[in-house]
C-alpha cells in the first residue's frame, strides 16, 4: 500500500482547530502559527483529498459533506494520537498507565469505590479514567483510546473482548411524598397513569427501559422530564409528584433507608447484565489484567445482591 500521499497531522490539527474554533484567525492563535499558514495547511488537505472540505457561509466557513467525513476521520485520529503519547510518556518515566471509560450511572456510584480499592491494592498502578455515553465508548475502545469499559450493554464489535461483570436491575422507585410509598404490587396497566423523571434518551438505562417497555407494547409513558443524571433524578423525587426507573446500584442503599421506595410491578421485571469490555489489543496489559482480577474476584462487592 502506498502512503506517500496521505495527508499530515498538521493538516486535520488545522482543519479541526478551524472548526472547533470558529474561524481562521482564532485557529492560528490555538496553533501558535500565522493565518496564512493555517490557510495553506488547508488547501494542502483538500489537494491530498481532491475535494473542497470548506466553504464561505456569510462571515464563516462551514465544512462541505466531504468535509464532515475529513473531520470526524480528524478528530478520530487525533485523540489516538494524543492518547499513544500520553501512554509512551508514562512509560518513559517507568509508569504503568490504563485509561479507564465508565457509562455515567457506573461512574457515578461504583467508580469511586472501584478506584479507591484498586489504589489500594495496587499502588503501583495508574487509572486515567471518564465517563461517556456507550455508544462513545465502544468506539473508543475499538480505535484503541480506552484500555478497559465498564458499561451498562455488552458492545458488539470485532475488536473488542466482552465478558460478564454483575448483575442488575432497573427499580421503579418513587419518594417519600408519592402516593404510591409502601403501595403493594402495582398492575402493569397503570404504568401509562404515572408521571416521571427519566434518564435522557441515550443513556444506557432509557435504552434498556425503553426496549422493555416496547416489548409488553407500553410506548407512550406520561415523561415530565428528562434529565442527565441519577442523583439528580433522585433529588427530585423527594418532591413526590414523580417516579422514575433507575439502576438497582443507584438507588438501593437510599430504598433500604427509606428515603425512597421500590415499587414493584406485576410481572414486570427489568433485569440486565453489567459488563467488562477490553480492546483484544489490551489482553495482556498488565494494569487491565490486575483491574479485572480486583473486579472478578469480588464479582458483585459492588453491587448489593
Amino acid at each position: 500500500m502506498e502512503y506517500k500521499n496521505l495527508p499530515d497531522l498538521q493538516g486535520w490539527a488545522a482543519l479541526r482547530a478551524v472548526v472547533e474554533k470558529g474561524g481562521v484567525s482564532v485557529a492560528a492563535k490555538i496553533l501558535n502559527i500565522g493565518q496564512p499558514a493555517v490557510t495553506k495547511r488547508l488547501r494542502a488537505l483538500e489537494n491530498c483529498y481532491g475535494l473542497k472540505l470548506m466553504e464561505r457561509s456569510g462571515n464563516r466557513l462551514k465544512l462541505t459533506e466531504a468535509g464532515e467525513k475529513v473531520y470526524v476521520l480528524a478528530v478520530q485520529t487525533l485523540d489516538r494520537q494524543l492518547a499513544l503519547r500520553e501512554e509512551l510518556q508514562h512509560m518513559a518515566r517507568g509508569e504503568t498507565g490504563m485509561r479507564l471509560e465508565v457509562s455515567f450511572s457506573i461512574g457515578e456510584h461504583l467508580l469511586p469505590d472501584i478506584l479507591l480499592q484498586f489504589s489500594e491494592q495496587y499502588p503501583q498502578f495508574k487509572v486515567e479514567s471518564r465517563m461517556a455515553y456507550s455508544r462513545q465508548i465502544q468506539a473508543d475502545l475499538a480505535m484503541g483510546m480506552a484500555n478497559l469499559a465498564l458499561l451498562e450493554y455488552a458492545p458488539d464489535h470485532p475488536d473488542v473482548l466482552v465478558q460478564k461483570w454483575a448483575d442488575d436491575e432497573l427499580w421503579l422507585v418513587c419518594g417519600v411524598r408519592h402516593v404510591l410509598f409502601g403501595s403493594g404490587m402495582l398492575p402493569v396497566e397503570e404504568l401509562k397513569d404515572l408521571s416521571y423523571v427519566l434518564r435522557e434518551r441515550r443513556s444506557s438505562p432509557r435504552v434498556a427501559l425503553d426496549d422493555a417497555l416496547t416489548y409488553i407494547g407500553i410506548t407512550d409513558l406520561n415523561i415530565a422530564m428528562e434529565v442527565g443524571s441519577t442523583d439528580t433524578i433522585v433529588e427530585m423525587l423527594a418532591h413526590g409528584k414523580h417516579v422514575s426507573f433507575l439502576p438497582k446500584f443507584a438507588v438501593e442503599d437510599k430504598v433500604r433507608e427509606g428515603g425512597l421506595f421500590h415499587i414493584k410491578v406485576v410481572g414486570f421485571r427489568i433485569k440486565r447484565t453489567l459488563w467488562i469490555a477490553r480492546n483484544r489489543s489490551s489482553l495482556d496489559h498488565p494494569v487491565a489484567e490486575a483491574f479485572i482480577q480486583m473486579l472478578r474476584s469480588k464479582p458483585t462487592g459492588y453491587i448489593q445482591s
